[in-house]
């Protein structure tokens, strides 16, 4: 009795897991490229060299 049960259990698993058929395949995204564009290279180089002209002038002092 105890198998029957069993053999119906694992009959009603199997035909639940098989009732939606087979699924379309899901078309990969391609990735997208993000360039983003600089302001100025420019910026990078005015802080230091504000900073080195208050050193060089506080060492003045």
């Amino acid at each position: 009795m105890k198998k029957l049960v069993l053999a119906a259990a694992l009959t009603g698993a199997a035909s639940t897991a098989f009732a939606g058929g087979m699924a379309e395949p899901v078309p990969e995204m391609q990735p997208t490229v993000v360039v983003e564009e600089t302001s100025s290279s420019a910026a990078g180089i005015i802080v230091p060299l504000l900073l080195l002209v208050l050193v060089l002038a506080a060492s003045a002092n």
